[in-house]
C-alpha cells in the first residue's frame, strides 16, 4: 500500500476516533505512518483529505443503509415500485441502527457541515455530494429515472435527503425520545394524505 492509500486509511481512523473538528494533520499522519508532508502531496491539504475520507465513507454508509451493495446498479424500474412502503419503513430502521453502529461517522459528517460555512472548498464539495445522492435515492426507493422524470426525482430524493438527515440529528441529540422507524412511516403516511386532501 502506498502513502496515498495509507493516508487515506489513516484518516478514516481518525475521523471514527477523533471526529472532523479534532483531528490534525500530524494525527493523520500518526495513524497512517507516513511522512506529515506526503498529506499535502497527496491531497493538497489536510481538509481536502478528510473530506475525499468522509465522502467515501458517507458512501458506504448510504450503500448499507438502503441495503444496496457497494458499485451496485440501480434496482429496476419494475422492482423499485412494489412494496415502497415496506422498503422505505426497512430504510428508515436501518438508518435508526447505524444511529448506535455508526454514531462516530456521523457525528463527524455534522462536523463537516459546520465547517462548510468558512471553507468554499468544503461546501462545494458536500453540495456536489448532494446533487448526485437526489437522483440516486429516487431511483433506488421510488423508481424513478432522472433522466425522464428529473423535476419529480429531484424532488423526492431531496424530500428522503431532508428525513435522512433529520432523523439522524433527532438520534444523536435525544436517541431515548428520537422517532422509530414505524413512526417515521406512520407520519409521512399522514402528511400524504393531508397533501392529498388539501389538493382534492
Amino acid at each position: 500500500m502506498g502513502h496515498r492509500e495509507e493516508l487515506m486509511a489513516g484518516a478514516k481512523r481518525c475521523l471514527e476516533e477523533r471526529g472532523y473538528a479534532r483531528t490534525t494533520s500530524r494525527d493523520i499522519a500518526a495513524a497512517a505512518n507516513a511522512p506529515l508532508g506526503t498529506i499535502n502531496y497527496h491531497y493538497g491539504s489536510k481538509e481536502a483529505l478528510l473530506n475525499a475520507a468522509l465522502l467515501e465513507m458517507l458512501d458506504e454508509w448510504d450503500d448499507k443503509v438502503r441495503a444496496r451493495p457497494a458499485g451496485s446498479a440501480h434496482r429496476d424500474r419494475a422492482g423499485a415500485g412494489a412494496g415502497s412502503g415496506s422498503r422505505l419503513e426497512s430504510m428508515w430502521a436501518l438508518v435508526v441502527e447505524s444511529q448506535v453502529t455508526d454514531r462516530p461517522l456521523l457525528v463527524a459528517g455534522l462536523e463537516a457541515l459546520a465547517q462548510a460555512e468558512r471553507f468554499p472548498e468544503i461546501r462545494q464539495q458536500l453540495a456536489d455530494a448532494f446533487e448526485r445522492a437526489r437522483p440516486e435515492l429516487a431511483a433506488d426507493l421510488h423508481g424513478l429515472d432522472g433522466a425522464e422524470e428529473g423535476g419529480v426525482a429531484r424532488a423526492v430524493g431531496s424530500v428522503h435527503m431532508a428525513l435522512i438527515a433529520g432523523l439522524t440529528q433527532q438520534w444523536l441529540v435525544d436517541p431515548d425520545r428520537a422517532p422509530s422507524a414505524r413512526e417515521v412511516a406512520a407520519g409521512l403516511r399522514a402528511i400524504a394524505r393531508a397533501l392529498d386532501e388539501s389538493d382534492a
